[in-house]
């Protein structure tokens, strides 16, 4: 085995990388809230995007809509939490207003709602009574940018919104997640949102919710492609939690979302060594990957044919939820009031696959904090098994330590073999495995600070 190179830990060499000093004890007491922490426990979620777009089959709305375009007159709510909960997320998070302002609450800021339409339903409050029925966490998307409020551009509009704000998270019980985008059209007026406020309002009216994107708890991942980094860093300098606030870093155009899903790799290093020594402010500030089961975000009968299947959307999950991120996926309802059967005969395949990654248990063991022997972890199993994946958990509360391990598989002829070499783990890092095994080792070679996991897994 010594041509495993286990001597070469994090208890020796670490890499090459100080195991402790001032900057490492710096990195590791950035720690996530308990709202954080409640997050990873729960990683996956689902979008609804409804709204005017979907009776106008736009992505953006135009300016010029009135009540009368918003054409759907039947909703079915329970249909859409009932699926949702099949795919195996724990919340849905519902486009209350988009950018072309119509809202889907009996909102007393605007007669532009939905109670002035054939429909005549609250659909906030019947999407979040169903989600408190079905046992799902409810959440909000406010668009901050509003094409049809006239006060929108002066001082007035930071207190429309306030008012609007105050309105859901007041109404519909216990919020989870309250999340705002910068998107904001190249014609748009020049304003400034007074974020602070906001958050006031949210930390004040909803203390346990966590607020995303354009919010100080959750990062946007970088893409709406559904690509996470290989190095997904929760401890990141402190000025990411505004970037998304800065209207030259947002969404232009209703075609700007297609471009987003081309990857920028100049922005793949977030939270090295490196990049940290470089700043004074420090923060947790996890990444959810936020991308559409379908091409578009609102519903167009001609994405039919490209609905994601079930392959693929695992696919985002292990590399979404199981590289350190949450998963947000956009699953949009129709213009008929359901969730299309594409889309639910996909999700709930996704929902079964989810749940075989942990049927079928070989070992679990937990730990804690490792001691000075705690180089490499070797596992035994009690006869060969046929694994399908690992998951490794470190343990949060105490930050973000790993940054660099081995995974290695002891095949039935008592011969190792590399199954993975991996960076930073985080709240989960869960790695695909084939073949017949009867141990594993497990070698932490860097880590910034003693390694404090919280689990390891391996299923079949």
């Amino acid at each position: 085995m010594m041509k495993l190179k286990l001597n070469d830990n994090w208890t020796t060499t670490n890499g090459n990388q100080p195991l402790t000093d001032s900057d490492v004890e710096r990195y590791v007491s950035v720690v996530p809230t308990t709202n954080q922490r409640r997050l990873q426990d729960k990683p996956f979620y689902l979008f609804f995007h409804f709204g005017m777009n979907t009776a106008t089959g736009r992505e953006w709305g135009n300016a010029q809509e009135t009540v009368e375009d918003f054409t759907i007159t039947n909703i079915n709510p329970e249909q859409w939490v009932r699926v949702a909960k099949s795919s195996g997320a724990t919340g849905i998070i519902l486009t209350c207003k988009h950018h072309d302002g119509f809202c889907l609450w009996d909102t007393g800021a605007t007669d532009f709602n939905v109670m002035n339409t054939g429909l005549g339903r609250d659909v906030v409050k019947e999407v979040s009574d169903q989600c408190h029925q079905q046992g799902m966490d409810f959440g909000v998307y406010l668009s901050p940018w509003d094409m049809h409020e006239p006060t929108y551009g002066t001082p007035h509009y930071n207190d429309f919104f306030c008012r609007q704000l105050t309105e859901l998270l007041t109404n519909y019980g216990d919020i989870f997640e309250v999340w705002f985008d910068g998107a904001k059209g190249a014609n748009a007026k020049e304003f400034e949102y007074d974020w602070n406020r906001y958050y006031k309002i949210i930390r004040t009216l909803q203390p346990g919710a966590n607020i995303a994107i354009c919010g100080p708890d959750i990062r946007w991942v970088g893409n709406e492609g559904g690509k996470s980094r290989k190095s997904e860093y929760s401890v990141v300098p402190t000025y990411l939690t505004k970037c998304e606030t800065i209207q030259k870093n947002s969404q232009h155009t209703a075609d700007g979302g297609a471009a987003m899903q081309r990857i920028d790799s100049k922005d793949e290093d977030l939270g090295s060594r490196k990049v940290l020594s470089g700043n004074a402010y420090l923060s947790w500030y996890p990444a959810e990957v936020d991308v559409s089961i379908r091409k578009g975000w609102f519903f167009n009968k001609k994405d039919n044919r490209n609905v994601k299947s079930a392959r693929k959307l695992l696919k985002l999950y292990l590399t979404s939820v199981g590289n350190n991120c949450t998963l947000l996926l956009n699953v949009p309802p129709s213009d008929k009031g359901v969730i299309h059967h594409k889309d639910a005969r996909a999700l709930k395949k996704l929902g079964s696959a989810v749940a075989d990654i942990t049927a079928n248990p070989v070992l679990v063991q937990n730990f804690g904090k490792l001691g000075d022997k705690d180089g490499y972890l070797e596992f035994r199993f009690n006869a060969p098994k046929k694994l399908r994946y690992c998951i490794i958990q470190e343990d949060i509360a105490h930050s973000q330590r790993v940054e660099r391990f081995d995974l290695y598989l002891q095949k039935p002829n008592g011969k190792y073999k590399l199954a993975y070499r991996g960076t930073v783990i985080g709240s989960r890092k869960i790695i695909k495995l084939k073949g017949q095994c009867t141990g594993a080792i497990l070698v932490i070679r860097q880590s910034r600070s003693i390694p404090i996991i919280k689990q390891i897994g391996f299923y079949e």
